[in-house]
């Protein structure tokens, strides 16, 4: 059996719950999701059923060293940030919003690291006290952010449109460039910023893209687009699955140097 300072860092991929044959329930997730997880950030990949019935909050933050908030169809339930539910919010994961929102909250306090993407950047929003927009496209001025319905996943995944960072901000710096084409896949965007979000990059129509925890002591990007396609390949996805694994791996270092601690320098860590 391998020593444990010789695994991989574990990173907890948020799964979704989907039909599978229009029939069988499942907790999955997308491949394209774990291939970014372990041949970009170097980590262990594994796919979280997010249910409160299944899991508890307390034991993923145990088990994990981060997690990948990833994209969903369903939307953050309006409840979760104080709006009533129309038709125009769409479909929802109740037992999702259970797990992810209080997750997020936690690893903000703990500096555990997280990415989040697309439904993921928004869950990291109304964690905060944030409000979300039901329908982008709906809104005067803004483009339609939606995936296309049809084409090739080639296609749908495309970049289709600019990002623009806030100069010598945190994203900036990471990916070497004040701009950067990304693609779009998402309904939903923010509407009010939550406690201590910077939103540091915009779409041309001033859809916020890009945002961060102010303060928090760990890593907390997340991004509207879905920097998981051709993570290994793409100038933008790269450092930036790069720059999540390292600090995944310091974690995972950090809370393993304190488990392989003697009884007496762990009490004395703790003073």
């Amino acid at each position: 059996m391998p020593h444990l300072a010789s695994r991989r860092p574990v990173v907890g991929i948020i799964g979704n719950m989907n039909l599978l044959n229009e029939s069988y329930p499942v907790h999955a997730g997308g491949t394209m999701n774990s291939e970014a997880v372990a041949q970009v950030a170097g980590c262990l990949p594994l796919i979280i059923p997010s249910d409160p019935h299944l899991v508890s909050v307390d034991e993923l933050l145990d088990l994990c060293d981060g997690f990948l908030l990833t994209g969903g169809r369903p939307n953050v339930h309006p409840s979760e940030y104080g709006e009533d539910e129309t038709p125009a919010h769409g479909d929802f994961d109740r037992c999702r919003d259970a797990i992810t929102l209080p997750l997020i909250r936690a690893c903000v306090d703990r500096g555990q690291p997280f990415l989040g993407i697309c439904r993921g950047f928004q869950e990291v929003n109304v964690a905060m006290g944030g409000t979300l927009y039901p329908e982008i496209r709906d809104l005067p001025g803004r483009m339609n952010h939606r995936m296309p319905p049809d084409g090739t996943l080639e296609e749908k995944f495309a970049l289709r449109h600019p990002v623009q960072f806030t100069p010598d901000g945190v994203f900036a710096r990471l990916l070497g460039a004040q701009e950067v084409m990304t693609n779009t896949l998402h309904g939903q965007g923010i509407n009010r910023a939550g406690c201590r979000i910077v939103i540091d990059g915009l779409a041309p129509d001033g859809t916020p893209e890009a945002i961060y925890v102010q303060d928090a002591p760990g890593f907390t990007l997340s991004v509207q687009w879905h920097p998981e396609w051709n993570a290994a390949g793409d100038p933008v996805s790269r450092p930036l699955f790069t720059a999540f694994g390292k600090a995944v791996a310091d974690w995972a270092a950090g809370q393993r140097a304190v488990a392989d601690a003697p009884p007496v320098g762990r009490a004395a860590s703790v003073g």
